[in-house]
């Protein structure tokens, strides 16, 4: 028990707390220590009967049975693998910056789940964050099943495909990653390659609870080192270079 535990203290913060809910709470449902009807996200019953904790609980929550089991089990590998990469990668020592990304994700994706009446949030979520770190890492070469090597570019869509062959919708990892789009484009693509504004910062409110733990950026809108260093090759040059992509480590 304690390897395990070590394991588990070993995942990076943020990563930690939402990959032990994301078992925790399907665990209470299954049991029935509370009934899974008071966990989906319904519409009626958030807004009309303002129980307001639905789309906290529809986002970590997954009906496990013999049907569901495998797509459970391979998502919350995707939540380990992706999210702790991202968090001690790109957003390393910038738990705010890496928190509000969630936050901005998940409002974006909860909004969608009232308006197309998604009971489920925990797929798109997780997608939503493989979509953004396969941005990051585009040019790097991934290990899929049965031995495919692509480019991280397209892991988002090979995987969409993969669910749909074991669980029979696309919908909620479509969803995630257009979400995933919406703020890479915002966060990345717009203001560093495009040259508009920015449209994302990180309130000071999260600063003041996740501190930065050491000195370097802070807030968003600043691009990644190996980015940084692609824009200094090119002074004057406009534009950045985005295929560069920067190693959070091999697959």
């Amino acid at each position: 028990m304690s390897d395990l535990g070590d394991w588990f203290r070993s995942i990076p913060l943020i990563t930690r707390y939402w990959f032990a809910s994301s078992i925790a709470v399907p665990l209470i449902g299954k049991l029935g220590l509370i009934s899974p009807a008071y966990l989906f996200l319904w519409p009626d019953a958030f807004i009309n009967r303002f129980q307001i904790w639905r789309p906290l609980t529809a986002t970590f929550y997954f009906p496990v049975g013999p049907g569901t089991g495998f797509l459970y089990l391979v998502n919350l590998y995707f939540l380990y693998q992706y999210s702790s990469r991202l968090e001690t990668g790109a957003f390393d020592g910038r738990p705010a910056d890496y928190m509000f990304m969630l936050l901005f994700n998940w409002i974006c994706i909860v909004i969608t789940g009232l308006v197309m009446d998604m009971q489920l949030l925990m797929i798109p979520l997780i997608m939503s964050v493989l979509y953004v770190w396969a941005q990051l890492n585009r040019d790097m070469i991934v290990s899929f099943w049965f031995g495919t090597r692509f480019k991280a570019c397209y892991l988002p869509w090979v995987i969409l495909g993969f669910n749909y062959i074991i669980g029979g919708s696309i919908i909620n990892e479509l969803i995630g990653n257009l979400v995933g789009h919406l703020y890479f484009f915002l966060m990345f693509k717009y203001p560093m390659d495009l040259g508009g504004r920015n449209f994302l910062t990180t309130p000071q409110f999260l600063y003041r609870w996740l501190p930065n733990r050491r000195g370097g950026v802070s807030g968003f809108g600043v691009p990644p080192a190996s980015v940084r260093r692609a824009a200094e090759d090119q002074q004057g040059g406009g534009r950045h270079n985005w295929g560069q992509g920067f190693r959070l480590g091999d697959q």
